[in-house]
């Protein structure tokens, strides 16, 4: 009933490989996210270069606006992108430590059920509802976990619809906006 010592070593191991598997997706995750980082900071460095530069030739208010409109939405649809890769990581990583999680507890419950199987098979005469009831537990614990997890799917799949669409109506809105700006700014 009680473990033995190769038992022990054996979940001791599991759980440092479990351990070594989260650390290595929260290493994987921030390499990405610091990859990202640089090349934005990077990339925003040059286009304010950029951009400098081409306020210099300007000789009146008007096409200073024009430039002004042309130059908001590159810069919108750049912020938008960025702010899409960094929700990308963010639900691959936690896409990457779900799935382990729900390895590790398909795993815990089949030696629940295993040590509940050797338990009953030993269990003096009339523990046999005892261990029913313990099962129906641990049954119901795995159907409410379960239920969770498909509630927690669903509402991450309808935050990545709601994002998807703010960021869309975000964009033309600045774009609408830009060609009014610079519409009104011709005229």
């Amino acid at each position: 009933m009680f473990p033995t010592p190769e038992q022990f070593a054996a979940a001791q191991k599991t759980r440092i490989e479990t351990l070594l598997a989260l650390a290595n997706i929260a290493f994987t995750s921030t390499e990405r996210l610091a990859n990202l980082n640089l090349s934005t900071a990077r990339a925003m460095l040059e286009n304010g270069v950029a951009n400098t530069k081409s306020l210099f030739p300007i000789k009146d208010v008007q096409e200073f606006t024009t430039l002004q409109s042309t130059l908001i939405e590159p810069t919108l649809e750049k912020a938008v992108a960025y702010s899409r890769s960094i929700y990308e990581i963010a639900t691959q990583a936690q896409n990457d430590m779900s799935k382990l999680i729900e390895g590790q507890m398909t795993e815990l419950n089949k030696n629940v059920a295993s040590a509940l199987d050797k338990a009953a098979k030993s269990a003096p005469a009339g523990s046999d509802v005892t261990i029913a009831a313990v099962k129906s537990a641990i049954a119901a614990a795995n159907s409410a976990y379960d239920s969770m997890t498909k509630v927690a799917k669903q509402a991450a799949e309808i935050a990545e619809a709601n994002v998807a669409a703010a960021t869309d109506a975000t964009v033309k809105a600045v774009s609408s906006a830009a060609q009014k700006s610079t519409k009104k700014a011709a005229a």
